[in-house]
């Protein structure tokens, strides 16, 4: 019981990274209707942005504020740069995702060639441990659940109680319909950049905090588990993200415990393929 709750912890603070990342990457995809596989590395870009403030002697919390600035402004620029011209001149969604993975290799080996092959980490300390049970969380383990928590509050107050959330789901749902009706949908795609890409800086540092080391290319295999996460909750859906990041979460934890480490991610789409097997839309889609 003791292991199975201290996998149990740990499969918390995984769903906490991962749900901040998933939740990101699903608004992104369903405002602006591009599949930005180049999350990842714009993810681990922010994090070394994080980094560098660190190691500059500030909070590694003050940098996961500059991260998120980071991510914020690299991602309207990977918009505005990259995807609006392609998207302007008629581009078929499976050329979106080849040029999103063009520029994951661009930012990726262009960020390794400043900062170097090694992998570095922050100066932090983690802080008292807290024993409950079989559960063994540290301080700042404790910090990135909770912070989780605030951004899927914030999240599911600005999509329900804010002009900004009401156009954001007009413009998912039908941009010429939305744009019809008064809605300035390029301002809101904008601002849907801005604000996923907030997110997606603010994850990278997490990732990195709770991996412990990190380099130029640590969120490679994170985005196909991103990808699980987002798919098992249904592409689009904020809250399925945030259930599918739980339930990704706990389960790659709890499996590395009883069988390996290694197998983790194998275990992640081996639940995604059986909750799609049973709901082809995702655990807040249709039933079959």
């Amino acid at each position: 019981m003791s292991l199975f709750l201290a996998s149990a912890g740990f499969g918390l603070v995984t769903a906490a990274v991962l749900a901040i990342a998933a939740v990101g990457f699903t608004m992104q995809f369903a405002v602006t209707d591009v599949l930005n596989l180049a999350y990842g590395a714009v993810m681990i870009a922010s994090a070394f942005v994080a980094y560098a403030v660190n190691r500059a002697g500030a909070s590694v919390w003050l940098g996961a504020l500059a991260a998120a600035a980071a991510g914020s402004a690299g991602s309207v620029l990977l918009n505005r740069g990259i995807y609006t011209p392609f998207r302007r001149r008629g581009s078929q969604p499976i050329t979106m995702v080849i040029v999103s993975l063009g520029m994951t290799l661009i930012i990726e080996f262009g960020l390794q060639a400043v900062v170097g092959g090694t992998s570095v980490s922050y100066a932090m300390s983690q802080g008292p441990t807290l024993k409950a049970g079989g559960l063994v969380l540290t301080a700042v383990q404790l910090v990135i659940i909770a912070l989780s928590v605030l951004v899927m509050a914030a999240v599911h107050a600005l999509l329900r109680y804010t002009r900004l959330g009401r156009a954001m789901r007009a413009t998912a749902a039908n941009r010429s319909l939305a744009r019809a009706c008064g809605v300035r949908t390029d301002r809101v795609v904008t601002l849907t950049w801005a604000l996923t890409g907030a997110l997606c800086g603010l994850a990278g540092t997490v990732f990195a905090m709770n991996n412990g080391s990190f380099g130029a290319t640590s969120a490679d295999l994170f985005l196909v588990v991103i990808l699980a996460a987002v798919f098992l909750g249904g592409p689009g859906q904020a809250y399925g993200a945030m259930a599918g990041a739980v339930l990704i979460g706990l389960a790659t934890e709890i499996s590395a415990a009883y069988l390996t480490p290694s197998y983790k991610d194998v275990i992640a789409f081996g639940v995604l393929l059986a909750v799609m097997a049973a709901r082809p839309g995702g655990v807040l889609g249709a039933v079959a």
